[in-house]
């Protein structure tokens, strides 16, 4: 059994997702989001989103972690700064000797839904119809981690991974 640990990354939103993989079978164990601490500043955000990965590690012990390739188009300051905590989740996970896959939105979202161009909600209904959801996996970070995973959880077909 394999787990892999989904991250959409942020500075004041990351989307979490755990997956477990046995064979070709794969179950969404949970999906959640963190917030840092509002209006703080953002070596504060940076320390607070390291130690929570940390724990979250040490809580769940996963095989993988499966994060999300940024890519700019307009607002470079935020850019700069998600990849800032993109970097805190990359240094805690190879602390803890991960295997770390990365993949951009518009390569989860074309294996998914198969079009790389999809929007939230054909993603958000892709996910809840491969998972048999019940409802729609919300937030948009959440959703967007468990894609994150289910790219991971492809990609880890190739791999042995031994415990």
């Amino acid at each position: 059994m394999t787990r892999i640990l989904w991250i959409d990354p942020g500075t004041t939103t990351i989307g979490f997702s755990l997956i477990e993989k046995e064979g070709s079978r794969l179950s969404l164990i949970d999906f959640w989001i963190l917030s840092t601490t509002p209006k703080i500043d953002i070596p504060l955000k940076l320390l607070e989103i390291g130690n929570d990965i940390k724990a979250i590690i040490a809580q769940y012990r996963p095989d993988i972690l499966s994060i999300e390739k940024l890519y700019f188009t307009k607002n470079i300051t935020t850019g700069i700064d998600v990849s800032q905590a993109r970097g805190v989740v990359v240094y805690e996970a190879m602390k803890a000797w991960l295997q770390i896959f990365e993949y951009t939105p518009l390569q989860v979202k074309r294996a998914i839904t198969g079009n790389g161009k999809a929007n939230k909600l054909q993603l958000q209904r892709a996910i809840q119809m491969i998972f048999r959801l019940d409802s729609l996996p919300k937030p948009d970070d959440a959703a967007d981690a468990i894609g994150l995973g289910y790219m991971g959880a492809l990609e880890n077909t190739k791999l042995q991974i031994s415990n």
